[in-house]
């Protein structure tokens, strides 16, 4: 019989007091993803639901942006709405891995009194974020918001198993999306032990892991292949880039979701301190995602810059500039913090 390791020591010393208090007296929970979701926000987002309703509370999945067909194969995630249900009277408001409040997207302009008058807590991993409040909890040192979710759970009684292993699978999902299945240094002994739980709570690691990393529509590999054949780096090779366009998707039959995974291909560089990817936006500004290596350029400064924020070796930003403008400037700021490094 498979042995769940014990998380409980680990789950008392996480989880902050303010933040039990508020979501155990939450009867109807608003619980919301960040904007262009992933499997981290999504298995989050539902993991959290799935606390709050064995606490006796109802809760509504928020997603202001439609889930990526990539991520269907998680249990529950037909349960995202793109918006609070009208029917519903909400007492709290949970934000799931937003780097900071605006990271929801636009249904937070599409119901600015409710956004603002909830009692609110933010469970996110994010060490750019600095929208944390009294009953917020901010944990950079967590691998995944997933990770911190699984102890939450565990610390309120809610089995790891629980939905027949559906939860396990939710939150391993974000983590093996964080860690790039344990790849990157972000992945500590509490990662592993997390992860181990969730394995032996009934999570497939293996079948995630192949679905998020190595299992792709041919759509998708004729826009990486597009998107890698105009690969530009700098004299010295410490910054790489490449460019994606709206006219990219209908040359490859491909759709925005599908540009998720481009910037890692990109980030494979030998010798780039900085791997960049610019993709252009749906109004005139562009997406900066930005990948950094270990004991080198903190992403947060690069697209600090540009008001983003994210890890230390991930980061993003909007830059209010045409991709063709966005280039040069974005690429300044990268030559300079790479030039910086000494190895």
């Amino acid at each position: 019989m498979t042995q769940i390791v014990d998380l409980s020591t680990m789950a008392r010393d996480a989880v902050p007091a303010a933040v039990l208090e508020r979501l155990t007296r939450a009867r109807n929970a608003l619980v919301v993803s960040h904007e262009n979701p992933d499997a981290d926000t999504l298995g989050a987002t539902l993991g959290v639901c799935a606390v709050l309703e064995a606490c006796g509370a109802k809760a509504t999945a928020v997603s202001t942006d439609p889930i990526p067909p990539l991520y269907a194969f998680l249990a529950g995630v037909e349960r995202f709405r793109t918006d609070p249900d009208p029917a519903e009277t909400y007492d709290l408001l949970v934000l799931c891995d937003c780097g900071s409040a605006d990271r929801v997207g636009a249904v937070a302009q599409r119901h600015p009194e409710l956004f603002a008058s909830l009692p609110r807590v933010i469970i996110d991993h994010h060490a750019s974020n600095s929208d944390g409040g009294e009953a917020d909890w901010i944990e950079p040192g967590s691998a995944a918001t997933c990770e911190m979710v699984a102890l939450l759970a565990v610390r309120l009684g809610l089995p790891l198993d629980a939905g027949e292993g559906a939860l396990a699978a939710a939150l391993m999902a974000g983590i093996v999306m964080d860690t790039a299945t344990f790849a990157h240094p972000n992945a500590t002994p509490r990662t592993l032990a997390v992860s181990s739980a969730l394995v032996a709570a009934g999570a497939p690691l293996s079948d995630i892991s192949r679905r998020l990393y190595r299992s792709k529509p041919d759509a998708q590999l004729r826009l990486f292949g597009r998107v890698l054949g105009r690969l530009e780096t700098t004299p010295d090779g410490l910054v790489v880039w490449s460019t994606l366009t709206n006219a990219d998707y209908p040359a490859t039959g491909s759709i925005r979701a599908h540009s998720e995974g481009i910037i890692d291909l990109l980030a494979q560089s030998d010798t780039a301190e900085v791997a960049m990817l610019l993709k252009e936006g749906e109004d005139d500004g562009t997406r900066l995602s930005v990948r950094t290596k270990p004991g080198g350029v903190d992403a947060t400064v690069l697209t600090g810059a540009f008001g983003g924020g994210g890890h230390a070796r991930a980061a993003g930003a909007s830059v209010p500039l045409p991709i063709d403008e966005a280039v040069p400037v974005v690429r300044a700021v990268a030559e300079r913090l790479a030039a910086e490094v000494r190895r």
